[in-house]
């Protein structure tokens, strides 16, 4: 299959030409090396920490290999040889005024980052590659995104044998990166754990009832959290309480950042079992806040993501905070391809209550669009994910 255009490369383009070293960041498989390689095959040199040999030079004579191994170059998986950042730091700083000397990848962000925070702060641009967002797939194939995910590889085999790709890439994950990151006791009740989180996506996070569940501490919960979240499988979302009361749960909400995964975890097999079950309408909430959180890491946009429940029951699934616009948008998300007045009660009630630079938004299957007021906007979900101003807000 050819090379398919990444929303990423236009940021990455520009970092280029602002900062002397740029750091890309995401999940094994979310297609890293392709795109550097793809942008900057004839520009950089390519180096790969994934061979053993390289590797082990890194580590035994870092200078040396700097000498072999000079900008302008790429670092895939540099993560696994953090000495290199501060020989980086010294390259950089006897050739401040080239920009773009330096591209370095990894498949886990709070290694890199505190490295980065350490050696290369203010000389280092950061930007993230995540699997597909739906505008990034071919559109014949953009009806199975919610079922299969967005990971390259299966898009580019036109979603053959997901099952078995996401099974062999999840034991990988627990088998290699895990170790590596952190020393879990017991890798099979790491790997239930994973199982038990995608039957929770789209819920609020309670660590306690996990901990008892899985049979180990709410301490060990939190590093195993860390652990997925450090690797690019699930985010949290935080609540929101701006001018909205003190009366809010405060839990964060789980999101895994490829609904195929979770269908795959989940024994979902087909697109009726996906839309009958009773995970239903939580994969589908999970795939569009995932969706436009992809967007915003691959754009670069200065926005925020929070959700908003009260105890008195008023909720928003999303809220994007928009800095730059200074706007803040409330959304709701339903599967159904029937619009309800009833579907958007909390959205009424909210955006009655707040003051100006604030919209709301139901997003659904259907295919018609409604406009209810200046404030309250009905948008078709595959509609606004592929449109680049699908969620701009409307002011």
């Amino acid at each position: 299959m050819a090379y398919l255009q990444r929303v990423l490369e236009s940021t990455l383009h520009k970092y280029l030409s602002i900062f002397p070293a740029i750091a890309i960041t995401g999940p094994r498989q979310s297609g890293k090396s392709t795109l550097i390689k793809h942008l900057c095959k004839t520009t950089h040199a390519y180096v790969s920490f994934d061979d053993p040999s390289i590797l082990e030079f890194s580590l035994l004579d870092p200078k040396g290999f700097m000498k072999q191994y000079p900008a302008p170059v790429i670092y895939d998986e540099i993560q696994k040889s953090p000495e290199l950042f501060h020989y980086i730091k010294l390259e950089i700083d006897e050739n401040r005024e080239l920009r773009g000397q330096f591209i370095l990848t990894g498949s886990n962000q709070f290694q890199i980052h505190a490295s980065i925070t350490e050696t290369l702060a203010g000389r280092i641009g950061l930007l993230s590659l995540l699997p597909f967002q739906m505008s990034e797939i071919p559109s014949p194939l953009r009806s199975q995104y919610e079922l299969y995910g967005g990971y390259p590889e299966l898009v580019a085999q036109n979603y053959s044998n997901v099952r078995e790709w996401h099974m062999a890439y999840l034991q990988n994950y627990i088998e290699r990166d895990v170790r590596s990151l952190s020393n879990v006791e017991n890798l099979r009740d790491f790997q239930r754990f994973v199982f038990l989180l995608a039957s929770r996506t789209a819920q609020e996070l309670n660590m306690s009832t996990l901990a008892t569940e899985v049979g180990v501490t709410v301490r060990t919960i939190q590093r195993w959290i860390s652990i997925l979240e450090a690797s690019y499988l699930i985010f949290l979302l935080p609540s929101f309480h701006n001018n909205l009361g003190k009366r809010i749960v405060k839990r964060p909400k789980l999101y895994f950042w490829d609904t195929g995964l979770v269908c795959s975890l989940t024994g979902i097999r087909s697109q009726e079992v996906l839309e009958r079950g009773p995970l239903s309408g939580a994969i589908f909430e999970n795939m569009v806040v995932a969706d436009l959180y992809k967007q915003i890491h691959h754009s670069h946009r200065d926005q925020s993501l929070f959700y908003f429940r009260s105890n008195l029951g008023l909720e928003a699934d999303l809220i994007i905070e928009d800095h730059l616009e200074n706007h803040t948008m409330f959304i709701e998300i339903k599967r159904s391809s029937t619009f309800r007045n009833e579907m958007i009660h909390s959205l009424r009630k909210i955006m009655s209550s707040l003051q100006n630079n604030r919209s709301g938004y139901l997003i659904y299957q259907g295919e018609d669009a409604y406009h209810l007021s200046d404030q309250i906007h009905v948008v078709n979900a595959e509609k606004t994910l592929t449109d680049p101003d699908g969620m701009k807000p409307v002011l």
